[in-house]
């Protein structure tokens, strides 16, 4: 019997103020390269929650570009799973300068829709301890754990995930929708029964807070 254990991982994805028009098409890419999108939230931070998030780059010569940005607009934040999601997203976005991204890595998503360093059009959490943090900044009630795969994880599937999604299969060959993954996704974002109380308008926030 094999025993090896696979590990889904969870990472934070951003699409920023500047690439957000495109967030259809981009959630399409992502969905076909693998990934599921757990939750999703389209918000705009304050320039302190984007502080607060940036923190990290503080006394950096960008660090006020950088802020003021992503609180310029709206953006969307997801919560992305897959097996080595932050390596798998991080490599899909490519160079962090979308400039250089356009020459090295002309078909990452930098590349295609970014302008330069600060309008990058992404962000990405660089490792396990980042992702958590920058997780339950966007979710504050989200519960992040790796999930194991092989039997385990074959077991878990069909109790909780393969019957929803067979009911949520099933209504979609009714409605015959334009774009079946984009519904499909939106359909088990909505009848979850495993999903956090997160709820449009009740869900507690920091003080200030204008998610």
């Amino acid at each position: 019997m094999n025993n090896t254990r696979i590990y889904v991982e969870s990472t934070l994805a951003i699409i920023k103020p500047d690439a957000v028009d495109k967030e259809v098409e981009i959630e399409e890419i992502i969905l076909r390269s693998g990934f599921s999108i757990v939750q999703r939230r389209k918000l705009q931070l304050s320039p302190e929650q984007a502080s607060e998030f940036y923190a990290a780059h503080s006394g950096k010569m960008y660090y006020p570009t950088l802020t003021a940005h992503l609180c310029s607009g709206p953006l969307v934040a997801m919560m992305l799973n897959r097996q080595s999601a932050i390596k798998q997203w991080n490599d899909l976005l490519g160079p962090s300068d979308s400039e250089k991204a356009k020459e090295t890595h002309p078909k990452s998503l930098r590349a295609i829709y970014g302008t330069d360093k600060i309008k990058n059009a992404f962000h990405g959490s660089d490792c396990f301890n980042t992702a958590e943090r920058e997780l339950t900044f966007m979710f504050p009630n989200v519960t992040i754990e790796p999930f194991p795969a092989g039997q385990a994880a074959e077991d878990y599937l069909s109790k909780f995930v393969n019957p929803t999604l067979l009911i949520g299969l099933t209504e979609m060959c009714q409605q015959k929708p334009a774009k079946p993954i984009i519904w499909l996704a939106d359909w088990l974002l909505a009848h979850n029964p495993n999903r956090p109380s997160i709820k449009e308008g009740e869900v507690q926030e920091p003080p200030e807070c204008t998610f």
